[in-house]
């Protein structure tokens, strides 16, 4: 199954509304869903945010849903 559909189900949502919170229509997210387009990386950053996941584990670059901790990065170093 899809991950992305898979992670959706999980939380007993519609394409629609998952596509109301990243702001797209709901066809497009459909096209997600069967990876028939790519996810541009804005939307794979909030989708990973509100699945509480890593963009990698969206991608199949891992089978770990757990996200990574996020860095804590000081404005001199950037």
């Amino acid at each position: 199954m899809n991950r992305l559909k898979e992670l959706r189900e999980d939380k007993d949502l519609y394409q629609k509304d998952i596509a109301k919170l990243i702001q797209i229509d709901q066809s497009n997210y459909s096209k997600y869903e069967l990876e028939k387009i790519s996810i541009p990386l804005d939307t794979l950053n909030r989708l990973a945010d509100f699945y509480d996941t890593s963009i990698d584990y969206l991608l199949y670059r891992t089978d770990v849903r757990k996200p990574y901790p996020k860095s804590i990065i000081q404005e001199d170093e950037i």
